[in-house]
């Protein structure tokens, strides 16, 4: 498999997922702008056969190389950034949660989850766009983890794919900084996470990131109950150079912390 194709797969099964990323990309082409992929972003179970070290050799074999660890300890995860084969092409943000740091119930519900995952679809590329590998989940199962973990809720009905894609600002020309782009998306009627503020990031770290709230649909979970959930979002960078002159390539976690309360439920209720 190609880069291209590995990329075309996750974005079709993105936007199918995320109807506002097409609504998006489309607002800036018809504004005149080129569109590239900053990032893409994996969210995972440090249980069973998806852990990140099952699913970083995907990476590996498109030509990434790992970058930096990331950790967060309020959320409990860690990550690590992946660099391109080529500047040009997309960086990659995978993390997992540390599911030992939740309750005993909680791992319980996670245990129930990744015990039914098949093996062998793990060892293909197509799994970062499988979606969930097991069986719906109860609504209440669900309500208990969302008390402990969004990202671990989350997961658990939405399964494996990109939970975002990332707009560069760098390449853009009209619109060149991260506040006009999010001042785009709000003339679209959408919504911006404001957790930790409109932008998060600065000059002086070297990279700003901005990302709309979540777009929301309908799941059945076990016994037939449907409920309106987030999904998936689109996020804004601009990197800028160091002292170097070179090009900021990582992540800054006290902005990605807050980027992923771009799928919360809770936090929508006061982003606006």
């Amino acid at each position: 498999m190609t880069l291209d194709q590995f990329f075309d797969n996750l974005w079709n099964d993105y936007t199918a997922m995320t109807p506002q990323a097409q609504r998006i990309h489309d607002a800036f082409v018809d504004a005149g702008e080129n569109i590239i992929n900053d990032h893409v972003a994996f969210r995972t179970f440090d249980r069973g056969p998806i852990t990140l070290a099952d699913l970083e050799p995907h990476l590996l074999a498109l030509g990434y190389t790992r970058y930096e660890p990331y950790d967060f300890a309020a959320k409990k995860l860690r990550a690590y950034g992946y660099l391109p084969p080529s500047p040009d092409q997309p960086r990659v943000f995978l993390s997992e949660l540390k599911c030992d740091e939740l309750s005993a119930s909680a791992q319980r519900i996670i245990d129930g989850l990744v015990g039914q995952i098949d093996a062998e679809r793990v060892q293909a590329p197509e799994v970062l766009w499988a979606g969930r590998l097991w069986a719906p989940p109860s609504f209440e199962d669900y309500q208990a983890l969302m008390e402990e973990s969004e990202y671990a809720a989350w997961l658990a009905i939405i399964g494996l794919r990109a939970n975002h894609f990332t707009i560069s600002v760098n390449h853009f020309h009209s619109y060149d900084s991260v506040e006009k782009v999010l001042d785009k998306i709000e003339s679209l009627g959408l919504g911006i996470n404001a957790s930790g503020g409109r932008i998060k990031g600065s000059p002086d770290v070297l990279l700003e990131q901005g990302s709309t709230l979540a777009d929301r649909a309908e799941f059945s979970f076990a016994g037939g109950q449907i409920e309106e959930i987030p999904t998936c979002y689109y996020e804004f960078a601009k990197r800028y150079r160091d002292v170097d002159g070179k090009l900021y390539q990582g992540f800054v976690a006290a902005s990605a912390d807050k980027i992923f309360e771009s799928t919360n439920v809770r936090g929508e209720r006061h982003a606006g």
